[in-house]
């Protein structure tokens, strides 16, 4: 069994700052790629941000510049840095990890639950 736990969400006025935090734990034997998603109300979920656990980063355009994504392999724990934060970046964020159990042959997608960032004045 597989869980990734969010953190970090919250309300922030246009132009600050979040830190959201992915922590993976249970039987795992190794993390390919981690990734940040996010699900505006009325919107299809999109892909955020990735990084593979070699360090390779990919970002949607329309984060470029203010959002950083990293990882700490040790820890199997993913972070989003998110700054200029705009309300057009109001969403659920979900993490996803890419996981190899123990005495799996088999990788498997895993979801956190969410949590709600909310970018308001």
């Amino acid at each position: 069994q597989v869980q990734l736990v969010e953190s970090g969400g919250g309300l922030v006025q246009p132009g600050g700052s979040l830190r959201l935090s992915c922590a993976a734990s249970g039987s795992i034997f190794s993390i390919n790629a981690m990734g940040w998603y996010r699900q505006a109300p009325g919107k299809q979920r999109e892909l955020v941000a990735a990084i593979t656990s070699g360090g390779n980063t990919n970002y949607a355009d329309s984060v470029k510049s203010r959002f950083t994504i990293s990882r700490d392999n040790a820890k199997n724990t993913v972070y989003l840095q998110m700054n200029s934060l705009k309300p057009e970046d109001t969403a659920v964020y979900y993490c996803n990890a890419d996981v190899l159990p123990y005495g799996s042959r088999w990788w498997i997608d895993h979801w956190g639950q969410g949590t709600q960032v909310t970018v308001s004045s």
